[in-house]
């Protein structure tokens, strides 16, 4: 009688084929995997609808012996999801070394998480084919990295044929990018993995012609590259490069229109007017650029941002020779469509700015002078009258802001926009600190109103 009862009610009377679906709404948090046992465990009817759907019990992360071999039943022949976590020795009856070599070949993503004491045992037992692997994560711990303790992934991991992954991440460990035919690898993702060279490194950028997400954080040996020799990444859409052999990596690739780069550039010393920054010469064709930061020696130099053409310079040092090489790296690039720069100079000053690399911002609308120890020679470059060129720098210029730089003279200002207004060049807004603008005189203030449509101090 209580089981007609328990037949007749609305949840009961729901098709075997809608009650299956109801998982589908856990999603993937970390109290799925109880709540779909919790599931099982309602009524006989429930019990055989889920346990009979493998898919349910695809995720594994070996922590218990028999719930691990239960879920490799139900799962049947279903690819598998294989969390590892694994701190100091592992013990031969360890639940991982029950499923394998049997079920590496049902592996569809695994991520290793260990120490170099059990990390190489895992690896070890990884060395059977898995065709259907598409997700690969192995973590070390960065203590023993940086003592020198590191575990090597062989050519053997997976038989050596990893051309099923489209997603790898590597973190402190130690490899040579041994695999080829990486067609199929959208993302990949290196943190501290030395030796890898910049001509290994190359090697295997070139077996992946689909990548799409670039991520590298380690330095590379640059010995044993061919000169000249260029890899293209047609499908980039963003990559990030942190290590102080980056511009080296930089010199050999070609990065496609539209790609977001971020990349820290280490070298020895601030190159010279004539130094040749090769490097820059493979990234011409950005002139669309979402991103780049480019760091000489210990000094953060320039960050480009966009899409939509914004530029920022950061530079912290007293180095004359720095500033112009911001300068000179920003001419390398087609910055015609820039709208916004914003320059940030801590204490640096110079004598007149590069007004050839300032004339081709041609679309320039906003300037933002952040910090500058000197303000003055910008006001200067503005002013046709007074810039060595003579001709009106930036045409279209709007916005001029003084956000934290050192104080301006206001009448250096008025002349410069009086000079504008008589070019056809009238500036539509310019915002002063409000704690310069209490010291400026009111006639002064009101004169400058002349010349511009809205002034804010």
């Amino acid at each position: 009688m209580r089981s007609q009862r328990n037949a007749a009610t609305p949840i009961n009377r729901l098709p075997p084929e809608i009650l299956i679906l109801l998982p589908d709404f856990l999603g993937k948090d970390p109290f799925r995997d109880d709540a779909i046992i919790a599931l099982t465990h309602v009524c006989q009817a429930w019990r055989q609808v889920f346990t009979t759907r493998p898919s349910l019990w695809t995720d594994l992360d070996c922590v218990d012996t028999d719930k691990t071999l239960v879920y490799l039943e139900r799962s049947k022949f279903s690819p598998i999801d294989l969390s590892l976590c694994r701190y100091g020795d592992i013990p031969p009856d360890d639940p991982f070394f029950k499923i394998t070599p049997h079920a590496v070949g049902r592996l569809k993503s695994l991520s290793v998480l260990g120490t170099e004491e059990n990390l190489q045992g895992i690896i070890d037992h990884l060395s059977h084919s898995a065709p259907l692997l598409d997700y690969m994560s192995i973590r070390g711990t960065p203590y023993k990295f940086e003592l020198g303790g590191t575990t090597t992934l062989a050519p053997a991991i997976f038989g050596g044929d990893l051309s099923s992954l489209r997603e790898l991440r590597l973190q402190y460990v130690s490899t040579q990018l041994p695999w080829r035919n990486m067609i199929n690898l959208t993302s990949l993702e290196l943190v501290n993995t030395s030796p890898v060279s910049t001509r290994q490194l190359l090697d295997f950028l070139e077996s992946a012609l689909h990548l799409r997400e670039v991520e590298l954080h380690f330095e590379t040996p640059t010995s044993g590259v061919q000169r000249g020799r260029l890899v293209s990444l047609p499908h980039l859409k963003s990559m990030s490069i942190d290590g102080g052999s980056s511009s080296a990596l930089l010199d050999h690739l070609l990065i496609p229109v539209g790609a977001r780069l971020t990349a820290e550039v280490d070298l020895p010393s601030f190159p010279t007017v004539n130094h040749s920054l090769s490097f820059l010469d493979n990234l011409r064709n950005l002139p669309d650029f979402t991103k780049i930061r480019l760091t000489y020696g210990e000094n953060p130099c320039m960050r480009f941002s966009g899409p939509n053409g914004k530029v920022r310079m950061d530079l912290a040092t007293s180095s004359d020779d720095g500033t112009h090489t911001v300068f000179q790296c920003l001419s390398v690039f087609d910055a015609s469509k820039t709208e916004r720069l914003k320059i940030d100079f801590d204490g640096t000053s110079f004598d007149d700015p590069p007004n050839q690399t300032l004339i081709r911002m041609k679309g320039l609308r906003t300037l933002e002078l952040f910090r500058s120890a000197s303000p003055r020679v910008f006001i200067r470059a503005l002013d046709p009258n007074q810039n060595s060129s003579g001709v009106v720098v930036w045409p279209k210029l709007e916005d001029l802001v003084f956000s934290q730089a050192e104080e301006v003279d206001i009448e250096d200002v008025i002349e410069m926009a009086a000079a504008r207004e008589s070019r056809g060049a009238k500036l539509k807004s310019v915002r002063i600190p409000s704690r310069w603008g209490r010291a400026f005189a009111r006639s002064d203030v009101l004169e400058l109103e002349k010349y511009v449509s809205h002034l804010e101090c």
